[in-house]
């Protein structure tokens, strides 16, 4: 069988898995866990943060009670899930507590005590324009993460026994999906990480992993925000909620302690990048998230062909909106379009319109 290439794209495509129905969610993870083994084993390889700072933490007498009680909080909730990630880790041949350090690597680190303090990047960031209005309803994202894991990600296109089929783009060793995916619901979403302070964290609730995970198997937008709302979860996200058939966008912020605020995305373009806009919570002063606010907040994002070069801008060489290192990567722009039902993700920076995939959305 043939790998992928390292940058995470074949032929101009991403490298897309299509699998099922699978007999179950165990048989899920384990055929995704060997079908991309060697990205999963080279991204553990690479990733300092696990390396470094996980499994050192997960070695201590603190991170053992911290990682086990995750687990019994995320098994309990979500069974077929945590098969999932046991299939995974059971078919890549990592072991299973790499995977559980990825999946819940948000809900670990700020337990982790660093020797002294640091103002280190975070390991991923986003940025979203959303727009509905008469002429247009889209939502535009792109994938920042930490440059580690360009070459690292895939598609994942599964169909479940229940008929149920999703798409999700997929870290290597990860749930499908922490980034964003669709569903033959005609429900899909894009994700935005956000930076509670160490006091609104919540030890041991459950992962936004499965969260996002469970997003895929939403049945429409009320299904899909019980899902976001009702987990007690132990570290904030907001998620960017698109359903096509209603022709409308949510932006949901959440934190723990099931605290949530709802903004309905309208005419004006919304653009969210990395701090809480409208849930108020203690939260890191992020520099790198208010410069890309201030910076989008001054460019025109009223046309598809805005907006994406909105999303390619990289005016300011500190903050960028369009990452290319040396820490943060933009891993690819995703396109959702509301109206013409269809995902077209661009290779690149997205303002030179190098289509990678144009995927349509079925339900």
């Amino acid at each position: 069988m043939s790998l992928p290439p390292m940058d995470g794209f074949h032929g101009g495509a991403l490298v897309t898995f299509h699998m099922g129905p699978c007999g179950g969610s165990y048989e899920m993870g384990f055929l995704i866990g060997e079908r991309f083994s060697s990205v999963i084993r080279s991204r553990v390889d690479k990733d300092l943060i696990l390396q470094k700072q996980l499994l050192p933490f997960a070695s201590t007498d603190e991170g053992k009670l911290l990682v086990e009680a995750l687990e019994r909080s995320n098994k309990e909730r979500y069974p077929r899930y945590w098969d999932e990630l046991v299939g995974t880790a059971s078919g890549s041949g990592v072991p299973l507590l790499h995977i559980i350090l990825l999946n819940l690597r948000k809900e670990i680190l700020p337990f982790v005590t660093k020797e002294e303090p640091t103002k280190e990047p975070t390991d991923d960031d986003c940025s979203d324009v959303l727009v509905v209005n008469d002429a247009m309803a889209i939502a535009v994202h792109n994938e920042d993460a930490n440059v580690a894991l360009v070459g690292h990600t895939y598609l994942v296109r599964a169909e479940l026994p229940s008929g149920l089929s999703f798409t999700a783009y997929t870290y290597a060793g990860e749930l499908p999906s922490c980034a964003f995916g669709f569903n033959s619901h005609g429900l899909a979403f894009t994700l935005n990480s956000v930076p509670p302070l160490n006091n609104e964290v919540m030890a041991g609730g459950i992962g936004r992993n499965f969260v996002s995970r469970d997003l895929l198997e939403a049945s429409g937008i009320d299904d899909a925000l019980d899902r976001i709302c009702k987990p007690n979860v132990s570290v904030g996200h907001s998620y960017n909620l698109i359903d096509i058939k209603s022709r409308r966008i949510l932006n949901i912020e959440t934190a723990s302690n099931n605290r949530f605020s709802i903004h309905e995305v309208g005419k004006e373009p919304f653009f969210h990048a990395n701090m809480y806009l409208h849930l108020k919570i203690d939260q890191v002063q992020d520099e790198n998230s208010m410069s890309r606010q201030n910076r989008a907040a001054t460019l025109p994002a009223d046309s598809k062909e805005k907006a994406l070069s909105l999303l390619g801008d990289a005016e300011n060489e500190k903050f960028p909106i369009f990452m290319t290192g040396p820490i943060l990567h933009t891993l690819c722009t995703v396109l959702i379009d509301l109206d013409k039902d269809m995902v077209t993700i661009y290779k690149g920076n997205p303002k030179n319109g190098d289509v990678s995939d144009d995927i349509p959305i079925e339900y």
